[in-house]
């Protein structure tokens, strides 16, 4: 159970990094390239709150599974 809980930890890193870079990139840079008003408000959310809460959080999350926080004692 605890190799389960390490390569799982590698899955939430990837994810983390997958879902920041969806945000950034298929999110964000579109409407900030977009120049209207009211596209500026969410790039600025997507970019300087959601990523780095979504990107921190499950990047922490993996960390700690693969250094074996979650291990049974």
């Amino acid at each position: 159970m605890n190799a389960i809980k390490k390569l799982l930890g590698i899955v939430w890193i990837g994810l983390g990094l997958a879902a920041g870079y969806y945000l950034l990139i298929n999110q964000a840079i579109p409407k900030f390239e977009s120049g209207k008003p009211e596209d500026m408000i969410p790039a600025i959310i997507y970019t300087f709150i959601l990523s780095p809460i979504i990107v921190g959080g499950l990047g922490i999350f993996g960390y700690y599974s693969l250094t074996g926080e979650y291990s049974d004692k």
